[in-house]
C-alpha cells in the first residue's frame, strides 16, 4: 500500500425526506442562489421542496445549466451571484449542476480572468462562495468531492480542476429524487459510478486489501442494483443504494493508497468536448480499449476483478481478464450505453482530432503508468471503433 493522506469534510443528510434539512445547514441571514439544470426539479416536487425548506430565507435561482456545464452559462450566474451579493450556493440537480456551482463559486471570488480557474487546474483558486447540494443523480460523486468539470463551448474544451474551496459543506441524498429520471440517464449514472470505481481499482496490486475489498462491494451493488433501476425505477433500496454507492466510489476513499488510472476519462472527455456526447457514453467506449491495450499491464487486477466481482470461474489470468473485459462491455450495453464509437456515427476521423485535443491539453502520459501518450490513445480509440 502506497503512503496516503485523507480528508474530507462534506456533511452527508441521507434518506427519505432530508430535503427538509436544509434551514439547518444554511445561515439564516444568508441570500441563497438555488442553481439547477434544465426545469425538471419544477415538475417533480422537487423545486417546491427546496423552497418550503428555504421559508423566510432570501434566495433567487438560476436555470438552465447545461449537462457538461457550459463556461458561458456559469458566467452569467457569476454576473447574477455579484448583482444580488449572494453569500451561498445550493446547488440542486446532478453532477453537471454541482459542477458547475463550484466553478461559480470560484469564479465569484476570482479577480481576473475565471477561465485560469480551469487553466491552473484549480492553482488559481483563492476563495470561494460556500456551496450546498441536494443531489438528483446518483453518477459523479460530485457531491463529496473538490472536483469540477467545465465545457468551454466555443473551443471546444472540456476540463477539470480541483479545490478544497469548493468542497461542498454539505448534501443531502435523498434517494427518491432520482425516480423520475429518464432511463438514459440512469444508464449514464450507473456507468459514470462503476467506472469511477474502476478507475482506481484495475490498475496494478499494491497489497491495498481494504480498498480493494471497498472497491469489489461497490462494483457489485453497482452491478447488482443498475439494471433493477431501469425495470423498478420507484423501488427505494435499490436507488439508495446506487447513491450511496455513487458517492463513495468518488469521495477519495477508495483512492487511498492505490495508483489510479484516469485515461478513460481524460480520453473520454475530450469525445464529449468536441462531439458532444454525454460523458456515461465516452466512459463506456473508451475503458473496454483501454483495457484490451494494456492487456498484459492492467492482467493481474482484471483477473481479480472478474473473480470477485464478475463471478467468472477461470484459472488463468489471461483469460479470465480478457472476459472480464467483455463481461463489462455487456453490463454496459445492458444499462443501454452503446460501447462503439460507431455506435454514436463516429469513425476513424475523429481520432486525429481528439488525439490533437489531448496534445493541446497536456495531456500526455496517461494511465497509471504515466506511459499513454498521444500515440497510444490513438490506438486505443481504433480499438473502439
Amino acid at each position: 500500500m502506497n503512503n496516503f493522506s485523507f480528508f474530507n469534510n462534506t456533511k452527508i443528510i441521507f434518506g427519505e425526506g432530508q430535503i427538509a434539512q436544509l434551514t439547518q445547514e444554511i445561515p439564516a441571514d444568508a441570500t441563497v442562489m438555488i442553481v439547477y439544470g434544465g426545469g425538471s426539479i419544477k415538475k417533480n416536487g422537487i423545486f417546491e421542496q427546496v423552497t418550503s425548506a428555504l421559508e423566510g430565507m432570501k434566495w433567487i435561482e438560476f436555470g438552465g445549466i447545461e449537462p457538461n456545464p457550459h463556461y458561458d452559462t456559469c458566467m452569467k450566474a457569476v454576473e447574477q451571484v455579484k448583482t444580488a451579493n449572494v453569500d451561498f450556493l445550493l446547488a440542486v440537480g446532478g453532477g453537471s449542476v454541482i459542477d458547475a456551482t463550484k466553478f461559480i463559486a470560484a469564479a465569484a471570488k476570482h479577480q481576473g480572468d475565471a477561465w485560469e480557474i480551469i487553466q491552473s487546474f484549480g492553482g488559481a483558486v483563492q476563495g470561494a462562495l460556500p456551496v450546498g447540494c441536494v443531489l438528483t443523480l446518483a453518477a459523479t460523486g460530485s457531491e463529496m468531492n473538490p472536483t469540477s468539470v467545465v465545457t468551454r463551448a466555443d473551443t471546444q474544451d472540456k476540463l477539470f480542476f480541483n479545490s478544497d474551496y469548493v468542497r461542498p459543506r454539505f448534501s443531502i441524498l435523498d434517494p427518491q429524487t432520482t425516480y423520475s429520471l429518464p432511463a438514459r440517464q440512469v444508464g449514464n449514472g450507473v456507468v459514470d459510478s462503476f467506472v469511477h470505481v474502476l478507475e482506481q481499482y484495475v490498475t496494478y496490486p499494491v497489497n491495498a486489501k481494504v480498498q480493494d475489498r471497498f472497491a469489489e462491494g461497490l462494483l457489485s451493488t453497482i452491478l447488482e442494483d443498475g439494471p433493477k433501476a431501469l425495470t423498478d425505477p420507484q423501488n427505494y433500496d435499490v436507488r439508495a443504494n446506487l447513491m450511496w454507492a455513487a458517492t463513495m466510489a468518488l469521495n477519495g476513499l477508495i483512492a487511498t493508497g492505490v495508483p489510479g488510472d484516469w485515461a478513460t476519462h481524460l480520453i473520454g472527455q475530450e469525445i464529449t468536448g468536441l462531439y458532444g456526447l454525454d460523458h456515461g457514453q465516452t466512459l463506456a467506449i473508451v475503458m473496454p480499449a483501454v483495457w484490451t491495450y494494456k492487456l498484459e499491464q492492467k492482467r493481474e487486477k482484471l483477473a481479480q476483478y472478474g473473480r470477485r466481482v464478475l463471478g467468472i470461474t477461470e484459472a488463468d489470468d489471461l483469460i479470465a481478464a480478457e472476459k472480464a473485459i467483455v463481461r463489462t462491455r455487456e453490463f454496459f450495453e445492458a444499462m443501454g450505453v452503446r460501447t462503439r464509437l460507431a455506435d454514436y456515427d463516429l469513425g476513424a476521423d475523429v481520432i486525429p482530432q481528439v488525439v490533437a485535443k489531448l496534445e493541446q491539453h497536456q495531456f500526455v502520459q496517461l494511465g497509471e503508468h504515466g506511459d499513454i501518450t498521444p500515440a497510444d490513445a490513438a490506438k486505443i480509440l481504433e480499438l473502439a471503433l
